[in-house]
Order: C-alpha cells, then sequence, then structure tokens
C-alpha cells in the first residue's frame, strides 16, 4: 500500500457498560492499531450520546472517535475484531486524508484568487476605515 493514510474511526459502545470497561476496551482498541504499526493522533471520548434508531433493542450508546494514521493492514484488523465484540454495537472507519488534502488544495485556490484581486481587498478596506472614521467623527 502507498505510505501512511489518515483515518477516522467511530465506534459505539453497548450503553450498559461501566466506565472502567469502555476505557478498557479503547486501550485494547488503541493496543491493536499500534502493534499493527499505525499510530493514533487523537483519542475523543464523546460520551453517552441518543442513536437515531434502534441497535439490538438500545436507543443509546457510548461514542469513541479515534484519528489514526496507518497503513491500512491495521484498519482490517480492528475492524475484524470489533465485529466480534458483542460490547461494540456498531463501527464506521473513513479514510480522511483525501478529503483534507482536496481542503487544502482549494484553499490554496482560493487565496491565489484573492491575491489576483487586490482591489477588491482593498476597496474593502477602504470602506471599513471610511466607516470607522465617520462612527468616530459622530462620537
Amino acid at each position: 500500500m502507498a505510505g501512511k493514510r489518515t483515518y477516522e474511526i467511530v465506534f459505539i459502545i453497548n450503553p450498559e457498560a461501566e466506565d472502567a470497561e469502555v476505557m478498557r476496551m479503547t486501550e485494547a482498541v488503541q493496543k491493536i492499531i499500534t502493534d499493527q504499526g499505525g499510530s493514533i493522533t487523537k483519542t475523543e471520548m464523546m460520551g453517552r450520546r441518543q442513536m437515531a434508531y434502534e441497535i439490538n433493542h438500545k436507543r443509546d450508546g457510548i461514542y469513541v472517535l479515534l484519528e489514526v494514521d496507518g497503513s491500512g493492514a491495521e484498519i482490517a484488523e480492528l475492524e475484524r475484531r470489533m465485529r466480534v465484540n458483542d460490547r461494540i454495537l456498531r463501527y464506521m472507519t473513513i479514510r480522511v486524508d483525501e478529503d483534507r488534502r482536496r481542503a487544502d488544495k482549494f484553499k490554496a485556490r482560493r487565496a491565489r484568487k484573492a491575491e489576483r484581486r487586490p482591489l477588491a481587498g482593498k476597496a474593502k478596506a477602504k470602506d471599513a476605515d471610511s466607516e470607522g472614521a465617520a462612527g468616530s467623527e459622530a462620537a
């Protein structure tokens, strides 16, 4: 596979699980990723939230978000283990590096266009300056 990729993994834990069990499961997931050669850049415990629809007769769940850098092999192993874990109601893995690269490209393009139109930027600044001067004269 091509280099490191960035993934976001969200999984929902059974709401009947205690806090210690949730932490243990999250640490186990992190260990799977690091043992397979990936690295975790962000971990967010989103807490208990209501779900849009029932899953296994449960209306809410404990949400956990992980951001992972890896090659993809660790994701396959992680999903395999999540699939057989009864306490994990649902999981979703999304590859986000391409989306972020695309967003950075559009951001750079907007910046280049703004540089090419210096009159529009100066006209707005001039209007703001004249409004500020008029406001101070009125006071």
